[in-house]
Order: structure tokens, then sequence, then C-alpha cells
């Protein structure tokens, strides 16, 4: 089986360790020192809240580091603070047949990403699992990133079988919680809030950065196996800022973003766009995706070896390429392909610094 990491990025802010759990399900401060960690699982019909009952009977699920899980079924749990993962709100709001439909929440754990990923063929396609705390997220090149309360944070499971279009399942991604952010504003008649993506997969709101996608995936019995994690400030406005305080800053209603609301209209659209990306491909898609991004126009600095020496020249961003990558054109010009540069450290999180072009 052969993993495969694409450009990711699902940083969204750094908090320390051993931060407490305030919904009152798990004793302890922190994850790190809890022997279990609490899953709780609710369906959308009866197929799902069947399917639910049985992972809670047979608890096939585990977790990365092999620790030990507790599974509860909705109606078991008992009702707590406000600030917790409302999953009647977020169940009334969907309206899919596949994506979301099978929820797993959580107060507090180490990672989404890791629950979908590692337990992806028990689970049925398009499950999401949802956190209220995040401890050791996953970013590009496996740099860890932990999100506070406030943060909505959720993995997904997706299965794709035409690997050429798998890199660009990320821009479907970033372009569904866009719009799935400009139709919550519109069904509760706010101003829109202007929430651009940043090729590839991040996402900004006034210059600051407010959220990051993750896919990851594992080819198997010829099909792509694919884990999405995404990260999105909702009502944090530590490290940078959040949709909230935006809100406040352009409006004087009393609304506030629900993470709920947000997940429930994003599944609704990405679905949606699914089916026009795997149907007809990414193209259908493209324009608006240009039109949310910051980059069209964007003039930018490249590197190119010529006979030993590295030469830089300057090019300007027209959109994407069948591959995936940024299509430039150069002031003389020619077409061209841009990539990162694989000579620089992984940990270097901007993509437009160091930039390599392939002529076409």
């Amino acid at each position: 089986m052969t993993v495969h990491c694409f450009l990711s990025n699902q940083a969204v802010g750094k908090v320390k360790s051993g931060r407490k759990c305030k919904c009152g399900l798990l004793c302890s401060s922190a994850m790190d020192s809890q022997s279990t960690s609490l899953l709780v699982l609710c369906g959308k019909s009866s197929a799902e809240i069947e399917f639910a009952k049985s992972l809670k009977a047979n608890n096939p699920l585990k977790l990365l580091d092999n620790g030990e899980l507790s599974i509860l079924l909705h109606p078991e749990i008992e009702k707590t603070e406000e600030e917790s993962f409302q999953m009647d709100f977020f169940m009334n709001s969907l309206s899919t047949n596949t994506f979301g439909r099978l929820l797993i929440w959580s107060p507090q754990l180490p990672s989404t990403h890791d629950i979908v990923s590692h337990n992806f063929c028990e689970l049925p396609i398009g499950t999401v699992c949802v956190a209220d705390v995040q401890l050791k997220g996953r970013g590009r090149s496996k740099n860890e990133w932990e999100s506070p309360k406030g943060c909505l944070l959720f993995s997904f499971t997706i299965q794709m079988e035409d690997g050429r279009t798998v890199p660009f399942l990320q821009y479907v991604v970033s372009l569904a919680i866009t719009e799935a952010i400009k139709n919550v504003c519109d069904s509760n008649g706010l101003p829109h809030l202007d929430v651009k993506i940043k090729w590839p997969n991040d996402l900004y709101l006034n210059g600051l950065k407010v959220g990051g996608i993750l896919c990851t995936s594992t080819y198997t019995s010829k099909k792509f196996n694919v884990s999405a994690g995404i990260g999105l400030n909702v009502d944090n406005e530590k490290p940078t800022t959040c949709l909230n305080a935006v809100l406040r800053e352009l409006s004087s209603v009393a609304y506030q973003f629900r993470r709920e609301d947000i997940l429930a209209a994003f599944f609704n659209k990405f679905e949606t766009f699914f089916s026009l990306f795997t149907n007809e491909g990414f193209q259908t898609l493209e324009e608006l995706y240009c039109k949310t991004w910051l980059h069209s126009g964007q003039r930018v600095i490249v590197q190119e070896d010529i006979e030993g020496q590295m030469v830089e020249n300057v090019v300007t961003v027209q959109g994407l390429t069948s591959s995936g990558y940024l299509l430039a054109i150069g002031d003389d010009g020619q077409i061209c392909e841009l990539h990162p540069d694989g000579n620089r450290p992984l940990t270097c999180f901007d993509f437009f610094k160091g930039l390599v072009r392939r002529k076409l």
C-alpha cells in the first residue's frame, strides 16, 4: 500500500498543550494524560443510526497510538455547556445523500484526521469526525498544530478512482468552505465575509490566515481512500482572527457563526461540487475557484537553473494547469507551470518563495 501526501496545511493556530476541556464529559485536563478518549456517534437517518449502534457494539475503531476509546451514542450523553458541538442543529441543517450523515464527535482528540484515516475501512464514505479541541493536528510535511476551542475542526472520508484528479480535491474542499460561509451569510441576512483561498490550501480573511486544508490518501483495491481535514477559525480570535470577530466589525447584528451551521452548509455545498468534479472535471469549478483565490494576475519571482546558474525571473499567475500546479506567463510570453522548489526545507510555509518553473 502506497501513501500519497498532497500539498496541504491544516494549521489554524498553536496553543499550549494541557488545555482543559470545558465540556464536562472528560475528567482529565489534557489528552496526553487520559487513558480513554470519548467518541459520540450520531446518525442522520435510521440507516446511519443502526450503523452507529453496530460500531458501538463491536468497537472496531482504533487510535493511532493504540489508546483506549469509549463510544457512546448521541442519545446517551448528557446535555453539556453551550460551547459543545450541537449535533441536532447540524443534522437538521444537513441535506446530503452521502457526506456528513454519520457524525463522530469528541470534546477533545489528538487529531480528527487520524481517527478517519486510521479507521477508514471501518467507516462509511462521507463519515465526519469533529472535535472541540485538537491537540496534535497535522499540517503540511507532518508539522504539528494544536487548535483551541472556537475552531471548526473536522475530517471526513472520500473515495476516488482517478488518481490524476486526486490532487485537485483540496481545491474543491477549499471552494466548498468559502461558498458555505457565503451561504450562511445569505441565509441570515449578514454581510459577506470575503474569505479567500491562498494556493494551494490556506484560507485567508482580511489578510490573515483563518483556516487550512489537509488531504492524504492511500491506494488500495484500485481506489484512492482520501481523508480530508479542515480547520477554520470560527470563534477564536487568537492567534490571528476569526469569522465572528470580523463579523462584529461589519455588523451590529446579534448573530454569531456557529460551527454546526458552517459544517452543514459545507457538506451541502461539497456534495454538489464533488459530483460536478467527479463527472465533469475540475474545469467546471475552475472559474469560480479563480474568482475566490488570491492569485489571478499576481506577479511571482521564480528561479531557473541555466547552465549551473540560478536565475530569477518574474512571471504572472494566470490559473491552474491540468496537473493542478500554477499556470503562469513570463514577460517574454513563455507559458510555464510553477512548482515549489523540491530542494527547499519542507518546513517553509510560503509556497510563493523559491518557486521554480517548467516551460509548457
